[in-house]
């Protein structure tokens, strides 16, 4: 029997506060809760990859990194770069990158919770 992986199926960072955190994805980008998350995680309805935050797991210090998720790169698809750069601005959120066109549509990069870096482009 041959064994594939697919693909990413699932995607979790992990978070000093889960419900700040979640809130910030609620609030700012506009996800929408699971109906179930597992305890110490929200988890959200996102597509085609669920999408989480957690608690950390065993063994895992954030206060001991100089950036949570440093060399990943964790993208997430909007119909609107420019307008959530701009809602995303105006509330105060770090930008790292300013919005530009690039080989995935218009794109930029901001700090959310917990210090990860996220990207978001137009599909």
């Amino acid at each position: 029997m041959t064994v594939t992986v697919s693909g990413p199926d699932f995607i979790a960072l992990q978070v000093r506060d889960v419900e700040a955190a979640a809130a910030f994805y609620e609030q700012h980008l506009g996800l929408r809760r699971a109906p179930a998350s597992p305890p110490g995680a929200v988890v959200f309805t996102t597509e085609p990859v669920p999408f989480a935050v957690r608690e950390p797991l065993p063994g895992v210090d954030l206060d001991a990194v100089e950036r949570p998720g440093l060399g990943v790169a964790l993208w997430f698809r909007t119909t609107g770069a420019q307008a959530l750069h701009d809602r995303l601005h105006a509330a105060g959120v770090p930008i790292v990158k300013a919005p530009e066109d690039g080989p995935f549509g218009r794109m930029f990069t901001f700090v959310g919770p917990e210090g990860y870096v996220i990207t978001t482009h137009e599909a």
